[in-house]
């Protein structure tokens, strides 16, 4: 068992799913690359893992790295939770809003952001983003 320090991190951005289900790994990954904005899988389930694999369905956490750095997914239920680190600058933030986002768009969820939940498409026109997807969406 590891050990907590929620004082490190933030994580007060999560996903919800109406179906119970989140969208599948690939899916995330192919929207956010097709979008110009790719990440790369690192741990699965507290294991190393290769860049491009994906975790399996019944996967409970997922750290995935972008340019400006890591992002952790965490699985429960029917809920994704988003977290990086308190000191985390607003480059990581935005990444960190990039996944939930993709997240959200591939299993038709909302994010459960400080405004109240949103669907995809108005957490893409509200949140900080990274360039790649402010681009695409003006």
């Amino acid at each position: 068992m590891r050990p907590q320090f929620p004082e490190n991190h933030t994580s007060n951005l999560t996903a919800t799913f109406a179906e119970g289900q989140a969208p599948s790994w690939p899916a995330v990954c192919a929207l956010l690359a097709r979008r110009g904005y790719p990440v790369q899988m690192r741990m699965i389930d507290g294991q190393p893992a290769f860049p491009d694999e994906a975790p399996p369905d019944d996967w409970r956490e997922v750290r995935v790295a972008a340019t400006e750095g890591m992002v952790t997914v965490r699985r429960e239920g029917n809920r994704l939770t988003f977290v990086v680190w308190s000191n985390a600058g607003v480059e990581l933030r935005q990444a960190a809003n990039a996944v939930a986002w993709a997240c959200a768009e591939a299993g038709a969820g909302r994010v459960d952001a400080a405004e109240g939940p949103l669907d995809a498409a108005a957490f893409l026109r509200t949140a900080e983003l990274p360039a790649a997807l402010r681009r695409q969406d003006s």
